[in-house]
């Protein structure tokens, strides 16, 4: 892995004005299909095209390696949320995902607080 794993250690770069903007005004998609990980997610087809592919440039740039289980994805942090997206390039990605750090996969590891399968 070539980039700090998520920490808390590091702060990571803020996000410009713009893009704080953005994500403070768009309606976030709670994922009730996966009650098990609390989350919400943007749809690109669903909001501002150009912005969503900025905020995926900052989170690809400015993120820190992670793990999901033995996934490994790129979480950006800022005020006590992660955002992700699930790897691909910046033309393939369809959704931008985030959760309070406190629901990670890698806070809840180390609380012992993983859900059972």
């Amino acid at each position: 892995m070539g980039r700090k794993r998520v920490s808390g250690e590091e702060i990571a770069k803020k996000l410009p004005a713009d893009l704080r903007a953005f994500v403070d005004s768009e309606e976030w998609t709670y994922a009730k299909t996966y009650p098990k990980w609390p989350h919400e997610y943007l749809v690109r087809d669903r909001v501002d095209a150009p912005l969503f592919e900025t905020l995926i440039r900052h989170i690809h740039k400015h993120g820190s390696d992670g793990r999901f289980y033995r996934r490994v994805l790129i979480y950006f942090e800022e005020d006590g949320l992660l955002y992700w997206t699930m790897g691909g390039s910046v033309e393939e990605e369809t959704i931008i995902n985030r959760c309070k750090k406190k629901e990670s996969y890698e806070a809840r590891l180390k609380s012992g607080t993983l859900p059972e399968d």
